[in-house]
């Protein structure tokens, strides 16, 4: 049988708390989440929420760094999945457009992060992770050329921008009109043309 919230081990329910807070981001402004709403969804009361996590923004930090560890933990397997670097990186963008439609409400909560005119623990940590993604698309896209995949004359640094870029703008448009999964439908379309605008021309 399941165990509930109540009898769960105490970083067993750290992640739990976490996941209730992402599932309710999928369907509420996070910035309306409340810990009572997450501790009701629970099934748990303010202060068994709070002996984990002392204030809200102590659980977005939690999310951000599962959101941190999972998406690249995804991107990274990904990224060497077959020999071919150019192959890679579109299995990379396919893994990071499939958590995305997994977990709808991460990409509201990162973005309402990155709006926050302060320099909270979150962001930074938001902010170090797409500095570590570009690293990795760009390490791709080098050994790419190496393998002359793509244009020897491609200015790598752009490309990995417009790479994260393209994902960036695709879940906005998502959001936007209130319906994720279909990205998935648009995303290998999209990534046709961005392969066609860095490969070498045959």
């Amino acid at each position: 049988m399941r165990r509930t919230a109540n009898y769960l081990p105490a970083d067993e329910r750290r992640v739990a708390t976490i996941e209730t807070m992402v599932d309710l981001a999928a369907t509420t402004n996070p910035g309306d989440i409340t810990t009572t709403a997450i501790a009701t969804r629970m099934g748990l009361t303010q202060g068994a929420l709070f002996r984990h996590f002392p204030t809200k923004d102590a659980i977005l930090e939690g999310v951000v760094e599962w959101v941190v560890e999972r998406l690249m933990a995804r991107v990274d397997t990904a990224a060497t999945s077959t020999t071919s670097p150019l192959a890679s990186l579109e299995m990379v963008f396919m893994a990071h457009i499939d958590f995305v439609v997994a977990h709808p409400g991460v990409p509201r909560i990162i973005f309402g992060q990155l709006q926050r005119a302060e320099q909270t623990v979150a962001k930074r940590t938001v902010q170090a992770m797409l500095l570590r993604y570009a690293r990795r698309v760009s390490a791709l896209l080098t050994d790419a050329q190496r393998c002359d995949e793509v244009d020897q004359l491609l200015d790598v640094e752009a490309a990995a921008t417009l790479f994260i870029g393209t994902i960036q703008g695709l879940v906005m448009q998502s959001l936007i009109h209130g319906d994720v999964p279909r990205i998935r439908l648009d995303a290998p379309r999209v990534f046709r043309i961005y392969r066609r605008g860095i490969e070498r021309a045959r």
